[in-house]
């Protein structure tokens, strides 16, 4: 079973900077796709920026500029680091890697717990 892990969630004032990290824990798979969603009170998740094995990355307009994804092949993990942040990234932030189960021939997504963000105006 492969398991994410987050970490680096706070409270930070408006033009501050945070840094979240995401790792995978388990056996037997491999990492394909790995991206962070949020989700503010009353909305939607949403897709914040993700990044592909070959390390090509999309991120959504709103944090073009000021977010930057970062992989880990070795390590299994993800990072997100969140410069000039405002009071509307403020969010649950959530990881989703894409694995591979190696000997059960699947795909499946699986998601971190959340970590809280909190950026004061």
């Amino acid at each position: 079973q492969v398991q994410l892990v987050e970490s680096g969630g706070g409270l930070v004032q408006a033009g501050g900077s945070l840094r979240l990290s995401c790792a995978a824990s388990g056996r037997d798979f491999s990492i394909n796709a790995m991206g962070w969603y949020r989700q503010a009170p009353g909305k939607q998740r949403e897709l914040v920026a993700s990044i592909t094995t070959g390390g090509s990355t999309n991120y959504a307009d709103s944090v073009k500029g000021r977010f930057t994804i970062s992989r880990d092949n070795a390590e299994n993990t993800v990072s997100l680091q969140m410069n000039s942040l405002k009071p509307e990234d403020t969010a649950v932030y959530y990881c989703r890697f894409t694995i591979w189960r190696i000997y059960r021939f699947e795909s499946l997504e699986v998601w971190g717990q959340g970590t809280l963000v909190t950026v004061s105006s």
